[in-house]
């Protein structure tokens, strides 16, 4: 009896077969249409986030049976805030306002060019970066718990901390003060009480 594995990223909820997909199923005779509908009943909760689903397959029987896993960090955490995109501010914007954005743009460092050919430059100041959102301190410890049995933490607190570092490099606050702060904060046991 062999088993074959086909791992897969999909949409919670809304996976579909795909060129990538079609041919690993149609090598072993399997009806994609009801695996398909199987995973987006199974990932229904994690709608609009990249779920891993592995699909094993019983070669001589062609039955299988569907593992869901958890989404990735950022993703978690982008349902948290109820983002979209992380590093846009929270804020959807049509792809017309963003070509019109991209063109005044362009128009203006053409002027800022020539200007510059001109007369000497002033130093620039660096950009101010937009927070995207502040997550709680229990937020951290939610998604934490949802990624600890795919994580190496043995502890709740280690999970914790892995989640925050996460953050370092997202346009994110935690409590209000930046993830490197809280992480200071968890080895000093200011959570300590949350984290047992």
């Amino acid at each position: 009896m062999s088993k074959e594995t086909i791992e897969l990223m999909v949409e919670g909820g809304n996976a579909k077969p795909g060129p990538a997909t079609a041919p690993k199923f149609s090598q072993y005779k399997l009806n994609m249409g009801e695996i398909f509908q199987k995973i987006n009943e199974e990932t229904k909760e994690y709608k609009k986030m990249n779920v891993p689903v592995k699909v094993i397959i019983d070669t001589e029987t062609k039955e299988y049976t569907i593992k869901v896993g958890v989404p990735p960090v950022s993703s978690l955490i982008k349902k948290e805030l109820g983002l979209d995109r992380i590093g846009s501010s929270g804020s959807k914007k049509k792809a017309s306002e963003e070509t019109t954005e991209k063109k005044e743009t362009k128009k203006k460092d053409d002027k800022k060019v020539k200007k510059e050919t001109e007369e000497p430059a002033e130093k620039p100041q660096p950009e101010q970066v937009k927070i995207a959102g502040n997550l709680t301190i229990d937020q951290c410890i939610k998604i934490a718990k949802m990624k600890q049995s795919g994580m190496l933490s043995k502890t709740l607190k280690s999970a914790v901390k892995e989640i925050v570092a996460s953050c370092v490099s997202m346009p994110l606050t935690i409590e209000g003060k930046s993830p490197k702060e809280i992480l200071k904060e968890i080895d000093a046991g200011v959570y300590d009480n949350k984290l047992h």
